[in-house]
């Protein structure tokens, strides 16, 4: 079986076992996602068709909520908090070393597949601003030196 077929069916699953429940389309999308890592574009008519709505409609849920990817993502995701602790602590020039270092932006994955980039508004780790995540691994104090050294570690690991 084919990679498209796998991701078909998986996605009809979804759809069969979900269609019937009120307001299904943001349930079905989070199964989908939860199950493959995005929302292939490929799923989209069936979805529509299932729901009796438009790929326009569809598409549009997708593309307004921040959490739906559309992509497939890398083996980590970094997760760099956006909160207003961490803007005062350095966050805006942490997040143009990390956008710059990894050669992505926000919602976006690294050429080599290994890294995603998605902003985040609290990790709860404002003490320590700075803050990011990979993983399920939170880390404090990020500057754009030991930014480069926690990166090391994760490569090692993706």
């Amino acid at each position: 079986m084919t990679e498209l077929n796998t991701m078909e069916t998986i996605v009809q699953e979804i759809i069969t076992a979900l269609k019937d429940k009120p307001g299904a389309l943001l349930p079905i999308l989070h199964a989908v996602q939860d199950k493959l890592g995005y929302v292939p574009s490929e799923s989209v008519p069936a979805i529509a068709k299932a729901l009796n709505l438009s790929r326009a409609e569809v598409h549009g849920v997708i593309s307004f909520y921040h959490y739906f990817r559309d992509t497939a993502p890398g083996k980590q995701t970094i997760h760099l908090c956006r909160a207003e602790s961490c803007q005062a602590m350095g966050g805006k020039k942490l997040e143009a070393h990390v956008k710059s270092t990894l050669g992505i932006d926000y919602h976006e994955t690294t050429a080599d597949g290994k890294f995603s980039l998605e902003p985040v508004y609290c990790l709860g780790n404002c003490a320590c601003s700075p803050a990011m995540q990979i993983g399920h691994e939170i880390y404090g104090r990020v500057s754009a030196d030991n930014f480069e050294s926690i990166i090391t570690q994760a490569e090692d690991i993706a």
